[in-house]
């Protein structure tokens, strides 16, 4: 069906195009024509007048001559004795001038050309042109005909140029109409040819088309879609067999998708990104990838001690909501947690800069607060917590064997991290953050950090680093600026 109405569209688009240019060929030869006889008529009638130089005839002829002509857009006459200068002009506005800025230069110079008969050419306005005053008669850019036509004395010298500004518009209408009554006649001889063969088409392909529709829909998540096609046919037993694959994989689906949801509980997405991108089903054993992050170790102080003062049961329950509250902060700032050890925390930050790990520090100290509020109000003991955080070069993969796969992030950098945390209690710091971590930061005056120790030697590490604390600015009376330790 489609083949046939492009056949018959093309078809009668040749023929609608074949007979526009014909017609509009016809209706400018026409045009031409009276436009060529009538500026030589009016050249031979107004030489006596130019010869004269009897210019407020010439002038109020214009006028009446435009008036009573739409089609009509300018009238120049120019006389060759005073170095081409427009002596009569309708409009008025190009009266005295020597090269009128209406249309190209070229087409000025052409038309001051002296020949024998009448000289047309196609071209365009460079304005728009009022007439009468505040009236539009045509505006800029629009293509019009200029036809001009020397002014001759008896004796046959030439002492003039008379041009007009011819509009197109009545031949372009003129072709539009037609045009539009053939494409009529064309649009309903279509019509009538394709009605028969829609009817026949719908009937067989209607059916197809809305299992094609379900197919695509089901490809692209929608699970749940069904083909509403109740037939007694081959085509009804087609989307009754389609239907009930399409719900025993609907079923897979969901199971597939709670078991990804809950593995990525274990792992990570971030992690998974770089160790599985292929997809988790073709994760193996030592896939191993090597990025520069930043690594924050978070521990509980004196929690053996006050885990023994709890239950197992209520050691589990205080865990989970202490681990809320920090994981929480580190999920806002960008990081991910990589593992829990006991009571400690390991997270890690993608990011180029480590505004996020160092933010996500001062945040987790913030909610630490309101942590042990809750706690006190419960006649419970707050907690403290010490956090380190470096940023160096790890490899980020999968170790273990064939049965038992763990990802994890091992390097130089992971140990430092543990080691700076480790010093927190050393110094009685709260946050502590190394001079790469310093280094990296975006956006310096974010954060207040205070030299501790700038050359520190931490276990497992030949070369020293330097440690900072992380202080935050608060407002006093007493001074514009003070510093509170954390």
């Amino acid at each position: 069906m489609t083949t046939t109405t492009l056949l018959i569209v093309s078809i009668v688009g040749a023929i609608v195009w074949l007979w526009a240019s014909s017609e509009r060929e016809l209706f400018r030869e026409q045009t031409l024509q009276e436009a060529k006889t009538l500026t030589m008529l009016l050249s031979q009638s107004w030489s006596n007048e130019l010869s004269d130089s009897n210019w407020n005839q010439l002038r109020l002829s214009l006028d009446s001559l435009l008036r009573h002509n739409p089609d009509f857009i300018y009238i120049l006459i120019s006389d060759d004795r005073a170095n081409h200068r427009i002596i009569a002009a309708s409009p008025m506005e190009f009266q005295d001038r020597y090269i009128p800025d209406l249309v190209p230069v070229s087409v000025t110079k052409k038309a001051l050309q002296a020949s024998e008969g009448s000289r047309a050419q196609d071209t365009y306005l460079l304005r728009t042109i009022e007439f009468p005053e505040g009236e539009i008669r045509a505006r800029r850019g629009e293509p019009i005909l200029e036809v001009a036509s020397d002014i001759r004395l008896v004796s046959g010298s030439k002492i003039g140029t008379l041009r007009v500004g011819i509009s197109l518009r009545r031949i372009e209408g003129a072709v539009a109409n037609a045009v539009g009554k053939a494409l009529l006649v064309g649009t309903f001889a279509l019509g009538v040819g394709l009605v028969g063969a829609y009817i026949l088409a719908k009937q067989v392909s209607d059916p197809i088309r809305r299992l094609q529709e379900t197919v695509a829909k089901i490809a692209a998540g929608e699970l749940n879609r069904r083909a509403e096609i109740y037939r007694a046919d081959e085509i009804g037993a087609l989307a009754t067999a389609f239907n009930e694959m399409s719900s025993a994989l609907q079923g897979s689906f969901d199971r597939l998708q709670g078991t990804i949801e809950s593995f990525q509980r274990f792992v990570p997405e971030k992690f998974l990104v770089a160790i599985a991108p292929e997809g988790i089903e073709n994760i193996q054993v030592g896939v191993a990838v090597k990025r520069t992050i930043s690594i924050l170790f978070c521990d509980i102080r004196n929690y053996t001690s006050l885990s023994e003062a709890m239950t197992p049961l209520e050691t589990f329950s205080f865990l989970n909501d202490y681990l809320e509250i920090v994981g929480q902060e580190i999920a806002r700032h960008g990081g991910f947690i990589d593992k829990y050890i006991g009571d400690a925390i390991m997270a890690l930050f993608d990011d180029r800069a480590t505004d996020g790990a160092v933010q996500a520090a001062i945040a987790m100290r913030q909610r630490l607060i309101s942590f042990n509020q809750t706690r006190l109000e419960r006649q419970l003991p707050p907690i403290e917590i010490g956090i380190g955080i470096h940023r160096g070069e790890v490899v980020m993969g999968t170790v273990g064997f064939v049965s038992r796969i763990e990802s994890t992030a091992i390097g130089d950098a992971v140990n430092v991290a543990a080691r700076v945390e480790g010093l927190t209690k050393e110094y009685g710091c709260n946050v502590l953050v190394t001079n790469a971590v310093v280094d990296s930061l975006g956006d310096r005056e974010a954060v207040q950090l205070n030299l501790i120790d700038e050359a520190v030697k931490v276990k497992g590490k030949d070369e020293a680093i330097a440690v900072y604390e992380v202080l935050e600015r608060t407002s006093c009376p007493e001074s514009n600026e003070n510093f509170f330790r954390f």
